[in-house]
Order: structure tokens, then C-alpha cells, then sequence
């Protein structure tokens, strides 16, 4: 097998994040629009490529008003940076363990992360012919790093939102 192209299915893929609240617990939320192209070599995995992008306002934290504050210039700011971007430099596979190396952008700041991928599970045909692959790709970044800086302080001390964000990348993709 050579390199394959893939596209990512909108329907059936999502961006999750998780971030301390308070100090005490953690607030999930998830980006429902996630849209790309992967381009995967089984064979050489130095050979495949990701490259994704995130609509900002299909942000989704089960709560209106807080959807409005993380949207707003306080956060990410969707009005001037709609999108989350996503550009991969370097995929690697050792022993069923996959790394994939890239440019995230987010509120207009570009940093490298270091994902690990579950996967890519084997092609299945779908109920139209289709042939699709999975993976989940988990990491962690610091907001603080891509300029998502509001915060409180708490009266006993601590802060309201913590800095590290933990990552969950659900992915299925259409052969092209």
C-alpha cells in the first residue's frame, strides 16, 4: 500500500477538550465541525500527512453562556480567528504507537504539538461503498501558549479556568 487519501468526515469526527474549573473539576467541551484531508502510508508512516481545520463557533460546552464568554475577545475570539488550524510536519510508528508532529494555530498563534494516535484502524466498507478509517488522537497543550490568557482569581487563592488543556480528536475518514 502506497500513500491513500483520505477525507475527513464532518459527520462523524469531533474536537474534545477538557480544562480545570475552580480548581476542583474539569469542564469538557467539543469543536463539532472538524473538516481536512489525511493522506496515510501503512507502509511509511514518515509518508503520511493531516492537515485540519476547526470551525471555532461549533464550540460546545453544554452551557449558552459560557459557549458566549469562550467565544467572545475574552477567549478565542471567533469574530476575528474562526478557525482552528491543524498542519502536520512529522508522523512516526513504532510498534502500533503513532506520533504525528505538527503546526496548531489557534486565536491567530501557531505552536508545535505532539499528538499520540490510537489507530488508524483497518479500512471498512461502509453500508455505500465506502471506505472509511478511524483513529484518536489525544495531547495536551497550555492555552496561556496561544494567547488565551483570561482568568479570576479565587478568593482562597488559585484561579477559575487552569492553563493545561487536554485533547481528544475522534477521526473518521472517507477514501478518496
Amino acid at each position: 500500500m502506497s500513500q491513500v487519501t483520505y477525507q475527513i468526515d464532518p459527520a462523524h469526527t469531533s474536537a474534545h477538550f477538557s480544562i480545570r474549573h475552580l480548581m476542583i473539576s474539569n469542564v469538557r467541551g467539543e469543536f463539532g465541525k472538524v473538516s481536512g484531508t489525511v493522506i496515510y502510508d501503512a507502509d511509511n508512516p514518515a509518508n503520511s500527512k493531516a492537515d485540519a481545520s476547526i470551525e471555532v463557533g461549533s464550540l460546545n460546552t453544554r452551557e449558552p453562556q459560557r459557549d458566549a464568554h469562550l467565544k467572545s475577545a475574552d477567549f478565542f475570539d471567533v469574530e476575528k480567528f474562526p478557525l482552528i488550524a491543524f498542519h502536520s510536519k512529522e508522523v512516526s510508528a513504532h510498534g502500533g504507537e503513532w506520533k504525528v508532529k505538527g503546526d496548531l494555530t489557534i486565536h491567530g498563534v501557531t505552536r508545535e504539538v505532539s499528538l499520540d494516535v490510537d489507530g488508524p484502524t483497518p479500512e471498512q466498507k461502509d453500508p455505500w461503498g465506502n471506505l472509511r478509517i478511524g483513529a484518536t488522537a489525544t495531547g495536551k497543550l497550555n492555552r496561556k501558549d496561544f494567547g488565551l490568557t483570561w482568568n479570576a482569581a479565587l478568593e482562597a487563592g488559585g484561579v477559575v479556568v487552569g492553563d493545561e488543556v487536554k485533547l481528544t480528536i475522534d477521526l473518521e475518514a472517507i477514501r478518496q
